[in-house]
């Protein structure tokens, strides 16, 4: 039987430094030993977005100390580890430097296998970490680079049924956030603000919906915010408290007929299951709340069990990282060569065909 086993991870894609310490029981069960995160929301919110130069060098200073932090939380030492997994891409090629730079040095110090993870693998598996969901799931990956509706099949199988042809939503919300001199970052702002709005007094458009497709659309959205902002310009507190609501009422509109015809794709592909299936959700808009009611009354239409992970394992952090390690260590995967490269760019789907072209970096979505 397979011992034990304790991973540390390393997370450094975007704007968050983080470390953490996970173990796997033979079972499969998952224990979160640590898990450390250091924000940059401060450096970043007077620029209204990330700057990748200041995120890298912020990784710099701070991931040495919160790897010891997250030892110490852990009671552990880097030879009780038994394996470094370290987030490799998607992300922002400075931090994707430090991250996977620094996991590399550990695992040449120690003798340790390392793990190249895929950032958005990360997000696939955290709700086998948190409630040990069984394959196959379907999964929505909303944050601000992604939308993503994705099968999770198993370990590294993955097949992306939808994806955005345009902006992300969390990018929409950023940028509408912008638009109405809201505070960075936009998710929370709007949704703040959108709390004492009329969602009815502005018709927003639903970009895609009746299409059989299960791609997203948001840019069009983002453009009929800024109109409608002109036209009554210049806007009350309560004129961009009702265009966040509007905006909101759009998103979840939309939500509800691109993700429900996901489920419904779902149960004509494996027809009845022994134990209900399930729609997961990860990444930072995961913390909306209309949204999560929206998700949560799609999937009680269609018979799905709805999880949403704690907010803390939605938004960018290591332990999802660490658990990815562990669960491609379960399945007897390779660890990675020292030689491994960062990638900006990184479809969790090899196989899905190209939306927005590709270059240098490889497929752009």
């Amino acid at each position: 039987m397979m011992a034990v086993l304790r991973v540390l991870g390393i997370e450094t894609s975007c704007d968050e430094t983080a470390a953490a310490i996970v173990e796997r029981e033979p079972d499969g069960t998952g224990r979160i030993l640590s898990d450390v995160v250091l924000s940059q929301l401060e450096e970043h919110s007077a620029y209204g977005g990330v700057v990748p130069e200041i995120a890298a060098r912020a990784h710099v200073e701070a991931l040495d100390s919160l790897i010891e932090q997250a030892l110490a939380r852990a009671d552990m030492s880097l030879a009780d580890v038994d394996a470094i997994a370290a987030t490799s891409g998607p992300g922002l090629i400075g931090g994707l430097i430090v991250g996977l730079m620094t996991g590399k040095a550990i695992a040449m110090a120690t003798g340790k296998p390392l793990y190249a993870i895929n950032h958005l693998e990360g997000h696939a598996l955290t709700a086998r970490l948190t409630d040990g969901l069984a394959f196959p799931y379907l999964l929505l990956l909303v944050s601000g680079g992604h939308t993503q509706l994705i099968l999770v099949k198993g370990v590294g199988e993955y097949e992306r049924w939808g994806t955005t042809i345009d902006d992300a939503l969390g990018e929409a919300f950023d940028k509408t956030a912008k638009l109405l001199g809201l505070p960075y970052p936009g998710g929370p702002a709007v949704e703040a603000a959108a709390v004492s709005g009329n969602p009815k007094r502005f018709t927003f458009p639903r970009p895609l919906v009746g299409e059989a497709r299960l791609d997203f659309s948001f840019s069009g959205l983002k453009t009929a915010v800024r109109q409608a902002a002109e036209a009554i310009a210049p806007v009350t507190d309560q004129d961009i408290a009702d265009i966040c609501a509007s905006f909101q009422d759009a998103v979840s509109r939309t939500m509800r007929d691109r993700i429900g015809r996901g489920l419904q794709r779902f149960n004509e592909r494996f027809g009845p299951m022994a134990e209900k299936p399930s729609l997961v959700v990860a990444g930072g808009v995961a913390a909306n709340k209309e949204l999560r009611q929206t998700l949560q009354s799609i999937s009680d239409g269609h018979g799905f069990r709805f999880i949403a992970p704690p907010l803390s394992l939605c938004t960018d952090n290591a332990a999802m990282i660490a658990w990815a390690g562990l669960e491609r260590i379960a399945q007897n995967l390779p660890a990675d060569d020292l030689t491994v490269s960062p990638r900006s760019r990184w479809p969790l789907d090899q196989n899905a065909q190209t939306l927005l072209g590709t270059g240098k970096r490889g497929a752009k979505a």
